[in-house]
């Protein structure tokens, strides 16, 4: 009997301890921590039967830290205030780069190459007709050889004295340079005007007394008004194409007299070789008075035939100029016939 009573104290015992772990499970309840007492000190030790979260090591955090840190790139510093008071200038003298004259840095015409003339051989050469022709800068579609800040003589005058191109003297009986002789630097500032001369002046004080006195004349650009170029009109069969080639070109200085001051025609002062004008010709810029950005070079005003001009002489038998036969308004008329004559032999080459 009392082995009865013990079992079913037994049984009673472990239901109210089952009952009692399932009441914490379902309310969600922490269970209470166990404490173990040790001599002279107390641990605590936390006891849960639910899942624990894994404790990462400190090493671990330490490198994750890091890496995150790494990956965001740090603030930019705010910019200073600019002070110019302690900038240093440019090349140019500036406190804000090179001074431009301009909304942009014109290099169109640097390094420029002129076009090369197609190869003519002496065979297919069928018709050829050498012609000098003047051209007058106080012309309006001629403006732009003498325009300011680009004029052509100042671009001869500048290669010459530099030594890059070769000026040829003008003969004396009024005929056109055989490229032979050759002027040095100082012949051709002195008969450009740039000269000086010693002259006989009286005195302030004596009248009577002559007193010799150096007058220094510088160039003038402005007594450069006429330009004459030596061409041939050729005929090339192997191409079919009648085209003229510039031989050369000669500045034309006025003619003034010292006495009465009166302007007595023009002269050449000197001829160029064009083929060896073309290179520096085609790297110095044309001014274009309809459009400012064009690109245009004095190469290519007289490739192009952009100049307006008449005839002073053709290749005749007596080797004579038009001022030689005829005088006024004939010599426009016999420069015409002539640049006729030229245009209708091209026209009697082809049948329709």
């Amino acid at each position: 009997m009392k082995r009865f009573y013990l079992v079913a104290l037994a049984m009673l015992v472990c239901c109210s301890v089952a009952l009692g772990q399932v009441k914490k499970k379902s309310t969600g309840a922490k269970p209470k921590a166990k404490t173990t007492t040790t001599t002279g000190s107390k641990k605590t030790v936390a006891a849960s039967k639910g899942k624990k979260k894994p404790v990462a090591n400190a090493k671990t955090k330490t490198a994750a830290t890091k890496t995150t840190l790494a990956a965001v790139p740090p603030p930019a510093p705010a910019p200073k205030p600019v002070d110019t008071t302690k900038r240093r200038p440019s090349a140019t003298g500036s406190l804000f780069g090179d001074v431009i004259d301009g909304v942009y840095k014109k290099e169109n015409n640097q390094n420029v190459k002129a076009i090369p003339y197609p190869y003519i051989r002496q065979a297919d050469v069928m018709f050829a007709k050498r012609i000098w022709r003047e051209i007058d800068v106080r012309e309006k579609m001629n403006r732009p050889l003498n325009h300011p800040n680009s004029r052509l003589i100042t671009v001869m005058m500048k290669a010459i004295n530099a030594g890059e191109l070769t000026a040829y003297r003008n003969p004396d009986d009024g005929s056109d340079s055989t490229f032979r002789d050759i002027m040095s630097v100082e012949q051709v500032t002195k008969l450009a005007g740039g000269r000086v001369d010693t002259i006989q002046v009286p005195d302030i004080n004596d009248p009577s007394i002559m007193r010799d006195t150096v007058v220094r004349e510088n160039f003038n650009p402005d007594q450069i008004v006429k330009y004459r170029v030596k061409e041939d009109w050729v005929f090339d069969k192997q191409r079919s194409i009648f085209e003229p080639r510039i031989i050369a070109i000669a500045p034309c200085k006025l003619n003034i007299s010292k006495t009465s001051g009166d302007t007595i025609g023009v002269t050449p002062i000197f001829w160029v070789y064009y083929p060896e004008a073309r290179p520096i010709l085609a790297n110095s810029e044309l001014f274009n008075r309809f459009n400012d950005a064009s690109n245009l070079n004095f190469d290519d005003f007289f490739i192009k035939r952009l100049f307006t001009s008449y005839i002073i002489k053709e290749s005749n038998a007596d080797d004579l100029r038009i001022q030689d036969y005829a005088s006024g308004i004939d010599r426009l008329y016999e420069s015409e016939r002539i640049k006729k004559k030229l245009m209708d032999y091209e026209q009697d080459l082809w049948e329709y």
